[in-house]
Parts: structure tokens; sequence; C-alpha cells
């Protein structure tokens, strides 16, 4: 249809119309000058912030004296599992004893409420000690009784020159059943020997080859030479031995040629009691270095040679219990059995009385 006025102004339209859109936020990278405007300030304030609001950035913890107790207390509970770890093994992976050897120990007692140890020393073809070219059987150069309990241990040396009676053999010194039955005689020549009711219930046998390195392990033992000593030639100590008297701290070689003099020409009139009496001294000196501080930096080798210097019964859990009796536990005094008379019995034997024998059994049990 024709406008008539096609010259006039029309009706107002009114405003345009249009669609309102709203933008997405940029990325921080991208952000313009407004959104850095806002970065800024949301920075601001988070480094304004107290300690203790959320979100507040941990501190450096400095060095205090509490954690460095902790921490020397982790590095010392390391050493010792270390070292309970290394002894395990090591006594897991040891010889024991002969099955005859198990037989005849008795069952009874238990290194907590007591037990009786016969700790034997030949003098086997093994070791920086023997004169390896010697031939025969091998003798006990050591006869020891322990009597370990909580808290207490209790020694007391068999002069190996003793007379007794080594069941199917007839009259002897008491040495010669190690080489006539092994350690099985010896256990049962002890018992009868003894007699008062002594019963042996696990047995230790000293390695020659692996002493002296359990020794040199725990840093040497200090004994205390009561007089001079000079010992001839014998066994691989071409040039003999010489201890001059005092405190002498001993390495393992020279400790175990101490235990085992068997001539002191500077004291002829030495016996074999003098001989078990150094024994006995070497015994006290292990206990003496277990219980130093030393001990402690070298316990790891110690807890691994331990058990390489000995051939028993006694399984890992046994052996660390009778270690930690001699370690803690109170030590007598040095007890060595009696004889009534020298070179008066069976092949120039020691001859011993039953009532010194009673005597010595009950200063064992500490009755």
């Amino acid at each position: 249809m024709n406008d008539p006025n096609p010259g006039s102004p029309g009706p107002d339209p009114g405003p345009p119309e249009y669609n309102v859109y709203r933008s997405r936020r940029r990325p921080a990278g991208r952000a313009g000058g407004g959104d850095l405007d806002s970065l800024r300030r949301r920075l601001a304030r988070f480094r304004q912030r107290k300690p203790g609001e959320p979100g507040e950035p941990r501190e450096r913890r400095g060095i205090t004296p509490g954690r460095v107790v902790k921490w020397i207390a982790l590095a010392l509970a390391g050493w010792i599992l270390l070292s309970l770890v290394l002894f395990f093994l090591s006594a897991q992976t040891e010889e024991g004893v002969s099955e005859d050897a198990e037989r005849a120990l008795s069952s009874g007692g238990n290194i907590l409420t007591g037990s009786t140890i016969l700790v034997i020393g030949s003098d086997a073809r093994t070791g920086d000690s023997i004169d390896e070219s010697q031939a025969g059987p091998s003798r006990a150069d050591t006869l020891m009784l322990v009597h370990a309990a909580f808290g207490s241990v209790r020694k007391l040396s068999i002069p190996r020159d003793s007379e007794a009676q080594i069941p199917g053999h007839g009259t002897a010194k008491i040495n010669a059943a190690y080489a006539l039955g092994g350690p099985a005689l010896m256990i049962e020549t002890v018992e009868s020997f003894l007699g008062n009711g002594v019963e042996v219930n696990h047995l230790i046998e000293v390695d020659f080859a692996g002493f002296p390195k359990f020794i040199d392990a725990l840093g040497g033992v200090t004994v205390d030479v009561e007089r001079r000593i000079c010992s001839p030639p014998f066994d691989n100590f071409w040039k003999g031995l010489r201890f001059r008297k005092g405190e002498r701290h001993l390495n393992g070689r020279r400790a175990l040629g101490y235990a085992r003099i068997r001539k002191n020409d500077c004291a002829p009139n030495e016996t074999d009691i003098d001989r078990a009496e150094r024994q006995q001294q070497v015994i006290s000196g292990i206990k003496d270095q277990l219980t130093s501080p030393a001990a402690f930096v070298r316990m790891p080798w110690a807890a691994w040679r331990a058990p390489r210097a000995v051939r028993t019964d006694l399984k890992g859990p046994g052996l660390l219990g009778l270690a930690t009796d001699a370690a803690a536990g109170t030590s007598e005094d040095l007890n060595v059995l009696e004889p009534s008379c020298l070179d008066c019995g069976v092949d120039g034997s020691l001859k011993v009385s039953d009532g010194a024998k009673a005597d010595a059994v009950r200063k064992l049990n500490g009755d």
C-alpha cells in the first residue's frame, strides 16, 4: 500500500534491539591489565595472612635439642638392630655340636632360672696357636663349668690333669675323655667326677680358630698378670710368650696363648691350677670388654664373630641369653677345683677329694 505522504517522517521505531554477551575470564598467563590488577590484589592478601590461617605455606623448622635427641635415639636403635640381625644370622649358619653330645646333655634348667654349661677348649689342630704338624687325638685343653642365671654368673675350672674315672676306659687324667669319646664322653665323665647332683645342660666347644678373631672384634681384653711369665716355645708360638707383671691388654692371638701356657720358666712351681686361673681371667676380661663403652661401637663386628668362636647346642636366642647374663650379671671370684695332692695319681695326675668336690659344687650353684 502506497504511503499518501511519501515525504513525511514515519512513526518512531524506538531503540534498536541487541543481545548482551558475558565474556569468559582469560587465563592468568593471558590476563589483560584489569585481570593483572586482580591477581596482584589476591597475591597481596595471601602474603598478609596471619600464621595458622588455611593456605599458609609451611615454615622450615630449625634444629632443636628434641629433634637431635630423636635422631640419636633412632641411630642407636638401628645400630643395635643391625647387631642383633648379624648375631642371629651368624648363629644360624654356624655348625652345632654332635648328635652324641646333644643326647648326653640334661634337659633341665634354662638361662633365666639357672643352667650349667660345660665349656671345653680342645687342642684340636686348628687355630693360630696350634701346631698343625702335630699328630694324635685332641684332648680337652680347657675344662670349665659355668652356672648362668639371670643376674649372676659363677664359674668352676677343673684342672685338666685331675684324676677321674672315665666310663668304659678306667682311671686316667680327666682331659683324656675328650680324646677317647669326644664331647659326649667328656660330659658323662665330668658329671660322674663331680657328683653331688651336677647335670650339664648345655655345651660350648671353643673354636681356637675363631676365638682370637672374636677377641680382636671386641678390641682385645685386659688381664692382670700376677707374676712374670716366661713361657718356652709351644705349638705355633715358636719364640714362646713373655708377659710382665701387671695389667696387660692382649689381642686375640696373645689372649689365646695366655690361656694355654703350659709352663712358666720364670715360676717353675706353677701348676695346672695357675693355668686354669689364667683361663678364667680371659673369660672375665671378655665380660669387662662387653660392658665397656667401646663395645657399643664394635657391636656389629663382635656380634658376627661371637657365634663363630664356639660350637654349641644353644641356638641364637639361648646363646644371646647367655651372653646377656655374662655381660649384665655379677661374676664371682676365680673358682678352681683344689686338688688334695699333686702328681700323686695315675700318670702324675692330681687327686681331688670328695669334700673339695662337694664344696666346689655348692659354690658353683650359689648354695
